[in-house]
């Protein structure tokens, strides 16, 4: 296997998150807390076994839930900005094994290193800002209509969080929680991906040394493996205030009626069907950076990929050659190789509904305007390589309205002002990002204004992809309402109390109202 370019191969990087590297077949270790059957990883990068760990049986669930309430009496009464210091630990450990994390993360996942790279940096940007914030968890005094009394808001920590994430964001998108989560007063249950559970017990091995060395429960950060049926565990558990969960809108209202009917809190990060706008004032150089990173980056598996293209009648044709000529240009290979673009699709399933995709597309009339296809022979050992495809669409398409979680880009040509692309944009169920490429000020704050973009996330002059974490992430309808990492995101982790003190002899009631004994 050839190695990375920080000359760290696969097998030192595995060794130094403390996860057991199998090759030709050995199977060894396990996750704690396990007694289930075996999930094996294999990567799509070659195809060959990574590791394996066991399934969380209801069994040992209860011991993972009995660990975690128990940490949380320890941990809730310690004082925010104590448990900041100890996410501001985390964050050191991350920078240290960055590369190596990094590494796990291409490998076992299949986006390129470089991604691999920016994910662990999300992870070490959340806990600079949890850092911060844990001096910050603010409420509000307010002035009370009764004499000597005096009101306030404070926030409490919830309790245990339980945490759902996909494949796509291995790692980032648990430190988005548990960052947040962890300054908050809470602890966390974590259920990674069955497709990516390795990059799961790496984390869990960071933390694990953190909590020990400052002689905290383990039960601060709790790691559960399996597919959807242990994800149940959590979901209808109402010891569990909050589930936050991301992944398809499908799984979504599934998680959301199961904590509903318990009154729990959902935080759902779902799917998302993404377009970029460009007018006649756009620059096209911009544009064809932003959508071709946004549509082929992590292989078009992200959230916050670049599914549409709606382009202005007038700059059409410009636009399509030259996005025809950048994906010629494109490098498609081992993502651990930093000189190729595009590494594989996550599994077989993948590369299966990226074939369906292009398949309708052109049942429904559409024209393909980069091919597509399957890639094989040597170094794509795996079947799970792709080529970069583009599609003229209509924006009424059936498969156009879906989200295709692969590199398919669709061309949709508007006529007319900006009201009509963004009519055409915010028609689609899912509203999570959103950009315009324009250099015409009236049309970019069109954009912006409440007549806009429906999404949670409008961008202008840049993609759909690539949020920082500063901002609060999510989005509308059918991607759930859900918001994570920046801004006041916080709140959601914990519980709002008002607090009303009367340091008077008297005791009056609100309103007004009389009640003499």
């Amino acid at each position: 296997m050839k190695a990375i370019a920080t000359d760290m191969g696969i097998d030192k990087a595995l060794k130094t998150l403390g996860v057991v590297y199998i090759n030709e077949g050995t199977s060894t270790g396990t996750n704690s807390f396990s007694s289930g059957s075996v999930i094996e990883s294999y990567s799509p990068v070659d195809g060959l076994l990574i590791g394996q760990v066991k399934t969380t049986t209801q069994s040992d669930y209860e011991k993972v839930m009995d660990s975690a309430i128990s940490a949380f009496k320890t941990w809730k009464i310690m004082p925010a900005p104590q448990r900041g210091e100890i996410v501001r630990q985390f964050g050191e450990r991350l920078r240290e094994k960055k590369e190596a994390l990094g590494a796990l993360v291409s490998y076992e996942m299949g986006k390129s290193y470089q991604e691999g790279l920016g994910e662990v940096q999300e992870m070490i940007d959340i806990c600079d800002f949890a850092v911060g914030l844990s001096r910050q968890l603010h409420g509000l005094t307010m002035h009370s209509e009764r004499p000597g009394h005096r009101m306030y808001e404070q926030y409490h920590p919830l309790g245990v969080v339980g945490i759902i994430s996909a494949f796509n964001f291995p790692v980032a998108v648990w430190a988005w929680n548990t960052a947040l989560a962890w300054i908050c007063g809470d602890v966390c249950v974590w259920k990674p991906s069955e497709k990516t559970p390795l990059c799961g017990v790496a984390c869990q091995n960071i933390i694990a040394e953190v909590l020990a060395e400052n002689n905290l429960p383990e039960g601060i950060s709790c790691l559960i493996n399996g597919d959807y049926r242990v994800g149940e565990f959590m979901t209808k558990d109402k010891r569990i205030p909050l589930i936050s969960a991301t992944g398809s809108t499908r799984m979504g209202k599934i998680v959301a009626q199961e904590v509903a009917a318990r009154l729990g809190k959902s935080l759902l990060e779902l799917g998302g069907n993404n377009a970029i706008i460009v007018t006649p004032d756009a620059d096209i150089k911009m544009t064809v950076i932003g959508a071709v990173f946004g549509a082929v980056g992590t292989a078009g598996q992200r959230c916050t990929s670049t599914r549409r293209l709606i382009i202005h009648e007038s700059v059409y044709e410009k636009v399509k050659n030259a996005l025809v000529e950048a994906y010629g240009q494109l490098r498609i290979g081992n993502p651990l190789d930093e000189n190729n673009h595009v590494g594989p699709l996550i599994d077989l399933d993948a590369v299966e509904m990226y074939k369906s995709a292009l398949e309708k597309v052109v049942d429904e009339g559409g024209k393909i305007v980069v091919e597509g296809g399957v890639l094989l022979g040597k170094g794509y050992e795996s079947g799970c390589y792709v080529k970069p495809a583009i599609a003229e669409a209509q924006p009424d398409y059936n498969i156009v309205q879906h989200e295709t979680f692969a590199p398919v880009l669709y061309l949709l040509k508007y006529s007319g002002d900006v009201e009509n692309a963004i009519a055409i944009q915010n028609e689609v169920a899912q509203g999570l990002s959103s950009a315009i490429m324009t250099n015409n000020l009236r049309e970019a704050e069109r954009f912006l204004s409440a007549a806009g973009s429906d999404c949670g996330i409008a961008n202008v002059n840049i993609g759909t992809s690539g949020a920082e974490i500063g901002g609060a992430f999510g989005g509308e309808k059918e991607t759930g309402g859900g918001r994570e990492s920046g801004s006041d995101a916080w709140k959601v982790y914990m519980r709002r109390q008002t607090n009303t003190i009367n340091y008077t002899t008297e005791l009056p009631l609100a309103q007004g109202i009389k009640f003499d004994l």
